[in-house]
């Protein structure tokens, strides 16, 4: 029976990853579709209907081209870091509530915090191990701002860890039934979307790759096979903290149509910001973190505690 067991977990989990998989390349798509018609073109349209074969046909394109590679590149870390980043970025949904199947244990967060923290070396040891200048300040810029930000992250998740008690992901669940947490702490969620924008590298925080004035960050020698990777770790991280969002603080997890709805709108919010708002400032990013988030999120986590004591 244990071993039946085992072996369902063990499909449902290969389900999970074919889902998110296909969910990041039809997040592109969107993303591309979105882009377009915020900037008054179309959008890729050519490939199939209404350019819906588009992502199939830049992964053939991205996993056919020949790998290259620096001469004095140090090969071994060069080549595996974007795997190791590709399967972190996948370890992390093994955790999400499901009903049936699934990975639920009662640390789930502090899962998800190590798997994210551990995102960071893989960064850092792809810009450095390309041998290239760029390639090392990219780097260098992606680490100190993900690092920032994962501080700013996990305070501001702590105020809902102290309303539930507990750092399992159903029991966000259970206490959204009557109000949602984004009711309750509207600022907080606010500053939780920004921190979500900046440990995504995405914009307006993209210092990782700013392509006006770096040539392209940590992945500048990177092509085919290993773009491909870092590509569909970012937006599946893209896709995990458009989840976590809804599980903390917009309802929890349920199986009906508004959930994934809710992910839907989170994830084009990803886009919309992308569409509009021009590049930070590097030094005004850091400060952001480490001279507002911090204290605004210190400061509601003693009120959320001063809360939480005044309800037992």
């Amino acid at each position: 029976m244990l071993f039946y067991d085992i072996y369902m977990i063990f499909i449902g989990l290969l389900i999970l990853i074919i889902g998110v998989l296909v969910g990041v390349a039809f997040l592109t798509l969107m993303e591309r579709k979105v882009l377009g018609y915020i900037q008054i073109r179309k959008g890729p349209n050519k490939l199939g209907l209404m350019g819906i074969l588009q992502p199939f046909s830049d992964a053939i394109k991205l996993f056919t081209k020949e790998q290259i590679y620096p001469n004095f590149s140090n090969y071994i870390m060069y080549y595996f870091s974007p795997v190791i980043s590709f399967i972190l970025s996948l370890l992390i949904w093994m955790v999400i509530p499901y009903y049936f199947n699934m990975v639920s244990f009662n640390l789930g967060i502090l899962f998800i915090l190590c798997c994210m923290s551990l995102g960071v070396y893989s960064v850092m040891v792809a810009g450095w191990s390309s041998n290239s200048n760029y390639a090392l300040l990219g780097g260098l810029r992606a680490v100190a701002q993900t690092i920032s930000y994962e501080v700013s992250l996990i305070m501001i998740l702590l105020s809902s860890i102290i309303m539930v008690m507990s750092y399992n992901l159903m029991l966000f669940n259970t206490f959204q039934s009557m109000i949602w947490f984004i009711v309750l702490m509207f600022p907080l969620s606010l500053c939780w979307v920004s921190s979500m924008l900046a440990e995504t590298n995405r914009t307006p925080f993209d210092f990782a790759e700013g392509e006006s004035e770096l040539v392209s960050g940590f992945n500048v020698e990177y092509s085919s096979g290993g773009f491909a990777l870092i590509f569909l770790a970012e937006y599946s991280s893209i896709l995990f903290m458009s989840l976590l969002f809804i599980l903390v603080y917009m309802g929890g997890f349920m199986l009906n149509i508004m959930f994934y709805v809710k992910l839907v709108f989170i994830s084009f919010l990803f886009v919309w910001v992308r569409g509009t708002l021009p590049r930070y400032r590097y030094d005004k990013l850091m400060y952001l973190a480490w001279k507002s988030y911090l204290p605004i999120s210190l400061n509601f986590l003693l009120f959320f505690l001063g809360v939480k004591l005044f309800l037992l």
